[in-house]
């Protein structure tokens, strides 16, 4: 079972007086409009709609939060970048991601979503600049990877990881797509770590009739070889 499958919705958040209180360990998703941060919460929880997926860019305004375990949340950060919201609405979100970022103590660690196509956008490396300086690790997921070729993606995943070295030692990286489902596993493991929770490993396969006829070959096959031992070792032929 996904290591997220279990996240419900809990609360959405306007100002930051209102953040929950009983909050041990968050993780926060940050990333530009159309980057594709809503389908990744979702496809980390195995969810279609947890985090709801618009087609109107800038839809998310405020810091809505997952439950995942008792004092355990993923946070979906407002979209930035969306440059046809208006001004009193984009600078609500400063008002609240920044802050946000610096100060919250329950924060643990920011994943952020950057297109592979379109990495380290101007707004991308604005949301480093205000996030870095906490010491608090960075994740980045080099979304809708399934768009590119092998080559394009390696090209993009340099181009990233050259520019998070000189950021800090903190940043990890991983390429990701939502709609393959692909680097679903590797997040699970990196995240999980953040929040303490333990990622389960995939059940052995269910033993079956060949399974069996194998397992029984063996033995047989470990029985011989013990009689041709004994010949040996007593001298006979």
């Amino acid at each position: 079972m996904p290591l997220f499958q279990q996240a419900i919705f809990h609360t959405t958040v306007a100002d930051l007086r209102d953040l929950p209180t009983d909050s041990q360990c968050e993780v926060a998703f940050a990333g530009r409009s159309n980057s594709g941060k809503s389908s990744a919460i979702n496809t980390l929880a195995n969810h279609s709609r947890l985090a709801f997926v618009s087609k109107t860019p800038g839809r998310t305004q405020h810091l809505n939060y997952f439950r995942l375990d008792p004092g355990k949340y993923f946070v979906d950060l407002p979209g930035y970048g969306f440059a046809k919201a208006p001004e009193a609405i984009r600078s609500q979100w400063e008002g609240l991601l920044a802050p946000y970022l610096r100060h919250r103590e329950a924060l643990c660690g920011l994943v952020l979503i950057m297109d592979s196509r379109h990495p380290l956008t101007e707004l991308d490396l604005q949301m480093l600049g205000w996030f870095a300086p906490t010491g608090k690790p960075i994740h980045v997921l080099l979304s809708k990877a399934d768009k590119l070729t092998r080559q394009e993606q390696a090209l993009a995943f340099r181009e990233v990881q050259t520019a998070l070295t000189a950021i800090g030692s903190n940043c990890t990286l991983q390429l990701f797509s939502s709609l393959k489902k692909s680097g679903v596993m590797e997040a699970e493991v990196v995240l999980g770590a953040w929040l303490g929770l333990a990622v389960t490993p995939k059940a052995p396969p269910p033993t079956g009739l060949a399974t069996e006829k194998t397992a029984r070959a063996k033995k047989r096959s470990a029985i011989g070889w013990g009689a041709r031992s004994v010949d040996r070792a007593g001298g006979r032929h």
